[in-house]
This record gives structure tokens, sequence and C-alpha cells, in this order.
């Protein structure tokens, strides 16, 4: 883990995605933070010690689906599927699929295994798998602001985690989609999906995949935008968190028959064209009962430098 010093910084973003607005001051205190994505070897140890089945795993539960055959219901997760050719980008389906069979160790389905990938992220996570896995090892899921506090690595409002060119000297800083998403992955990074925990550089706080690779869970259940009370210089939070459900509902959300939370960090999924998502300020809700292939996370553990 690296130590997170902790301070005070610009959280947000009023350049890109409504939902990153508006920008406002922040306070975290220091924490510390896994330098790596959880792995599917460190996911592996964690199964094997408890027993634990993920989400994707179980039947879903049908009173989530009215209406919908229970005996329709299987286990599974959404597994992308890549277009021959070029697809509108209105509609999801045509590159995303329910896998029968999908999970953390069979990735693309039933048929497929993790051979060769122990040291890639642990993907088709749910929030619930997540937090069991911080459980057991002592530590816990990242609010939202202590993850954009450290994906930063203390550079103040820069557009990416490693400053504001997306790629600096010609150099691929991140896994992300090269090319025309969906349809086209020119693969200059050199990967077609997940890739190693440590496979490109990392950021100031020794961080590595705070961009790309796999979308990460934290503690957050998701807002649609930052508070606006937050633009005041006299409003300064610190260790800002929404705890539950009631929180989105007085931001003016509409109640969701599943919550969701916050995820971090866009994934190799994230092209210019279509999610310009790899970015610290960047985030997205996401249903807490659901997973897919390019979601993972990574814990912290709050205390002193000198624990």
């Amino acid at each position: 883990m690296s130590w997170i010093p902790g301070g005070t910084f610009l959280m947000g973003s009023d350049d890109f995605y409504p939902e990153e607005r508006p920008v406002h001051r922040v306070t975290v205190d220091g924490f510390w933070m896994d330098q790596c994505l959880v792995t599917n070897r460190q996911f592996r140890q964690f199964v094997e010690s408890t027993g634990y089945k993920t989400v994707a795993e179980r039947v879903p539960d049908p009173a989530h689906y009215p209406g919908i055959d229970p005996a329709c219901l299987m286990p599974g997760s959404l597994v992308f599927q890549m277009p021959r050719t070029r697809v509108s980008l209105r509609d999801y389906r045509a590159w995303w699929g329910y896998v029968s069979g999908a999970c953390w160790k069979h990735t693309e389905g039933p048929e497929s295994d993790l051979a060769g990938r122990e040291e890639h992220p642990v993907v088709h996570i749910a929030n619930e798998d997540a937090e069991a896995y911080a459980l057991w090892a002592g530590k816990s899921l990242p609010t939202e602001a202590e993850w954009e506090f450290a994906a930063r690595g203390g550079l103040e409002a820069a557009r990416f985690v490693w400053g504001n060119d997306v790629t600096p000297e010609g150099r691929v800083m991140a896994n992300t989609w090269q090319g025309e998403f969906p349809w086209q992955n020119l693969k200059l990074d050199g990967y077609e999906g997940t890739s190693p925990v440590r496979a490109f550089p990392p950021n100031g706080y020794g961080l590595h995949d705070m961009a790309g690779n796999v979308w990460e869970w934290t503690s957050d259940f998701y807002r649609a935008r930052h508070p606006h009370e937050a633009r005041k210089a006299c409003c300064v939070p610190c260790n800002p968190r929404v705890t539950s459900v009631s929180q989105t509902h007085e931001a003016g959300l509409v109640p969701e028959p599943i919550p969701r939370k916050v995820l971090k960090g866009g994934s190799h999924l994230c092209a210019p064209n279509y999610c310009l998502r790899y970015r610290p300020a960047a985030r997205q809700g996401q249903a807490v009962d659901t997973s897919a292939c390019h979601i993972g996370f990574r814990c912290v553990l709050r205390g002193s430098v000198h624990e």
C-alpha cells in the first residue's frame, strides 16, 4: 500500500460530463491505499479461505426482476462483445451481452479460465463482492473523495492522473481503447482486454491503474452531480461521503429499485469517441448488484502514516 498524505484539492471538472460538476474544494485525511487493483490471485486466496460466492455466481433474486419467469434467471454477468462493423453508439446492447456462467473465474463465459491472468485485476465484481473482500482483508473501499484525491497523485486540477497531455512524448500511459469504439481496437497500448496490474507507470503516489484497465468501486452512493453548495468558500467539506440512499434522494434523484454506487477510473473500454472517463474527475453510477468484465476494485486502510 502507499501512504496518501491527505489535504485539500479541487474535486470534479466543469469541462467534460455533467455528473462531474461543479468543481469544488474538498479536504481528506491521510490514508493508505492499495498500489494496485485487487488481482485474480488475491481474490482466489479470499475465495479459497472463505468459500465466498460472488453475486455473478448466484441465481438473481426474482424480486428485483418483476414480470420475468424465474426459470430465466441464471447466474452470470455482463461481457463485452465487439461488433464486427460500426454500430450506433445509442444502443449499448450492440456490444454488451449477459452471459450465463460468466464470473470472476470465467471472465468470458463458462468455457474460459484465468490461465496467464493471475496478476490481472479481478473483474465481474459487484459492490457486495468488493465489500466482502475488503472486510476479509481488514480494509475498506475508498470514498469517492479519497479515490479522486489519490488518483490525482498530487497534481492540482490536471486532466489525467499523469498531467494534461493524453500521450506525453507519444507514450501510452494507461490501458484504454485506441481506435473507434466499439468495433475497432487498434491496441496501441499492447492490450485487448485487461492488462497486468503493474503494466503502466504509477502516478505521483505510487498507484498503478488509477486510469483505465478496470472501473473501481467506491463506498459512496451515486448522486447525479456534486452538491452545488460545495462551491462556497466557507463550505469546504472534510472527508465527505454519501452513505445512504436517502442522501441521493435529498439531492433530487428519483428513487431507484436497486441503488447505485460510484465507480471511478474508467476502463480498457473507454475511448475518446464514446467514454472519455479515464480521468480522475470522471465518475459513473453502477447498480450495486451488477457486475461486468470491466469492473474491479482496490482497498484503503485509514490510519496514521506510522501504522
